[in-house]
């Protein structure tokens, strides 16, 4: 029996609300509830003086969720209001504030950065998938999905086996960028199987939404579905996977980077110096939680005129790599402005995979190369920092 919205906030209207005055549900306290897969997915809001406090409230709400037939399991969040309006970071249950949760043993694994990298200690893998590289922008429209869709598929070309992880959850691409629709299959009704095109294993929350479905999400939501998406997927083997971050430096990002082993982060721009700026923002992110720095990528470098062939420069050129050289960051590359690399990402069609002998698709497989070069390279160092016990 499908679970409904409407029957899960008939249920919730029979938890009550702080100081027994009313119902949790009349008195506006429940966030847009999500339902994907048999998991309902929603948050309350409570008073930020009184949050601590309101742990069996949160409890009694995933309770009646979770009697509901058909509900395979419920994932709810205290979410505490700032008197003036704002929100405060979402409130742990008092239970797991006392006494962490130890997180369950990873399985066996292929030797990779989740085993041997500093930056990746206490971080637990994914199995099954050797490498997690983040494509990321300091802000939104220079292009990132559409890099991090031809990197990806750049990767393949070079032999190795890729998945794409759509951390996007405000405004998820891969579906159209990778031409895929539909809803994924579970494995034993739990795991999800990702859904494939091109040769790659792809998982993004707009397989499980509509497309014009507003995600009024916040934060514990955006992180609990993160974490689904990337450990409830049967994506292994794989060499890679490649998560398209959302813009900016939020929730996601910060869940990524503090809660995974991330082989390392690509950083998207474009070459004025405004969009300079956002990228500085990523970078330094990374760098404060001790993510490697794979190279920055200069899109939307320069346009060559079709008719003519004359090149101009709209957004000006070489920021991105001057940018590189002064933080001391690899310069991947520049991808040029070219209709044909938005045309065919429109029509769900890649210009790696539709067009493999073209100059945009050569481009991006050289990216490609120096962004897995830069792995190795990363792992290396990370090997050699390891100290060895000699016995004599």
């Amino acid at each position: 029996m499908a679970v409904t919205k409407e029957t899960v906030i008939e249920r919730l209207r029979t938890v009550n609300g702080p100081d027994f005055t009313g119902n949790i549900v009349d008195l506006g306290l429940v966030s847009e509830i999500f339902i994907a897969d048999s998991k309902v997915f929603f948050s309350i809001t409570v008073p930020a003086a009184r949050a601590q406090e309101m742990e069996p409230l949160r409890a009694a709400a995933e309770r009646v969720v979770k009697a509901i037939p058909g509900v395979a399991n419920a994932v709810v969040a205290l979410t505490a209001e700032k008197k003036g309006g704002g929100m405060e970071a979402p409130v742990r249950p008092a239970s797991q504030a006392a006494s962490p949760r130890p997180a369950p043993q990873a399985a066996p694994q292929r030797p990779g950065p989740q085993a041997t990298a500093s930056h990746s200690h206490g971080k637990r893998g994914v199995p099954g998938i050797d490498a997690i590289i983040a494509v990321a922008s300091g802000k939104g429209g220079v292009g990132k999905s559409t890099t991090a869709v031809n990197l990806a598929l750049g990767l393949a070309a070079n032999g190795l086996s890729v998945g794409v992880l759509d951390a996007d959850i405000y405004g998820p691409s891969m579906p159209r960028l990778l031409n895929i629709h539909g809803r994924p299959q579970t494995v034993d009704g739990k795991i999800l199987k990702p859904m494939q095109n091109y040769g790659l294993k792809v998982m993004s929350m707009g397989f499980l939404v509509d497309e014009e479905t507003p995600m009024i999400w916040r934060g514990p939501m955006v992180m609990s579905a993160l974490t689904q998406m990337l450990r409830e997927v049967e994506w292994g083997p794989l060499d890679v996977l490649v998560v398209d971050m959302p813009p900016g430096t939020g929730d996601a990002q910060l869940t990524m980077a503090q809660q995974v082993p991330l082989a390392g982060a690509v950083i998207v721009s474009t070459p004025q110096d405004l969009a300079l700026i956002d990228a500085r923002k990523g970078l330094n992110m990374f760098k404060k939680v001790d993510v490697p720095l794979l190279g920055i990528v200069e899109n939307m470098s320069y346009f060559l005129a079709p008719d003519t062939g004359k090149r101009y420069d709209i957004f000006g050129h070489g920021g991105a790599r001057r940018e590189a050289e002064r933080l001391g960051v690899t310069f991947l590359g520049e991808v040029p402005l070219e209709m044909g690399i938005r045309e065919s990402s429109d029509a769900g069609a890649p210009v790696v995979a539709s067009k493999p002998d073209g100059a945009e698709a050569k481009i991006y497989r050289d990216i490609a190369a120096r962004v897995w070069d830069r792995v190795q390279e990363e792992r290396g160092a990370a090997e050699a920092a390891v100290p060895s016990i000699v016995f004599e």
